[in-house]
């Protein structure tokens, strides 16, 4: 059974992180669960402060100041008695995805920077972790902007695959909407036919519609084999393009996506992952 029982929320202090706070409280509510703060501090001491004192002495005063920021940072919203607060030293996407991994964390919510540098950098902090963290991962670009819903209100859309870790992915998706009561409905897309003369394509719009029939016959095995009644639909078009659109027109709260199970750089973003999680018009739930 899939269950969020402990939340990890890397913190930046940025507008960006203070905006997704709700999201972060909206998901330990649904839950009951534990949210922990954790901020990475990156060695950055200056040649002249090297020059000035001891290296370890510039290093405590910098984790110095960073605790005491940590400690006030967000104490209305996330009080730390009953969110705790954890600081480590080192480069961010690893330590978080290290911290989450060692500490045994089911979930790590975070957001991802506006502007388009930062939405066609593919080294980002975000894609980093989307990569290396085994752990569900929540992301939302769009927090600055966007608040979540009414717990009443819970339409949740799962991108389903036919590999063979489709089967994983829709496990996960069912049991995380069964558990927060949410409507779950389930997308697959199928690539359009190719432009072409009037002979061919008649041949390719059937063969799109085996293709049809194949996807949603498949679909129908893996709800049976996990013990799922989700509404399906198959989409004709570019698989992202046709992802968020059905996200949008179920105004979802939440799109699940599945990652490829194996890290590394040619591992879990290989697949449509950091597309998803920049273009979806709600927050995305990285299985």
């Amino acid at each position: 059974m899939a269950k969020i029982q402990k939340i990890l929320f890397p913190v930046d202090f940025s507008p960006s992180c203070t905006a997704v706070v709700p999201f972060v409280k909206r998901a330990a509510a649904m839950y009951s669960a534990k949210v922990t703060l954790l901020y990475v501090s990156e060695p950055s001491v200056s040649g002249f402060e090297v020059l000035a004192r001891p290296a370890p002495e510039a290093d405590d005063d910098c984790k110095t100041v960073a605790c005491a920021k940590l400690r006030a940072y967000l104490s209305a919203e996330l009080p730390s008695p009953e969110c705790p607060r954890l600081l480590v030293v080192g480069e961010a996407a690893s330590r978080i995805a290290a911290v989450a991994r060692d500490h045994d964390f089911d979930l790590i919510v975070m957001p991802t920077h506006a502007g388009l540098f930062r939405r066609m950098l593919l080294g980002s902090t975000t894609a980093k972790v989307l990569n290396d963290a085994d752990c569900l991962v929540f992301t939302t670009q769009h927090a600055e902007t966007l608040t979540p819903r009414p717990l009443e209100h819970r339409e949740w859309v799962c991108a389903i695959g036919l590999s063979a870790d489709s089967q994983r992915v829709l496990r996960v998706a069912s049991e995380l909407a069964e558990t927060a009561q949410a409507n779950l409905s389930l997308i697959h897309a199928v690539p359009p036919a190719s432009r072409a003369p009037a002979a061919r394509l008649h041949l390719e719009e059937r063969v799109e519609s085996l293709e049809r029939q194949g996807a949603l016959d498949r679909i129908h095995e893996l709800q049976r084999a996990v013990g799922s009644h989700a509404q399906v639909s198959v989409a004709v078009g570019p698989i992202k393009d046709a992802l968020t659109e059905r996200a949008r027109q179920l105004q979802a709260d939440a799109l699940i996506i599945g990652r490829s199970s194996q890290p590394g750089a040619q591992g879990r973003l290989r697949d449509l992952t950091y597309a998803m999680v920049r273009d979806a018009p709600c927050p995305v739930i990285s299985v």
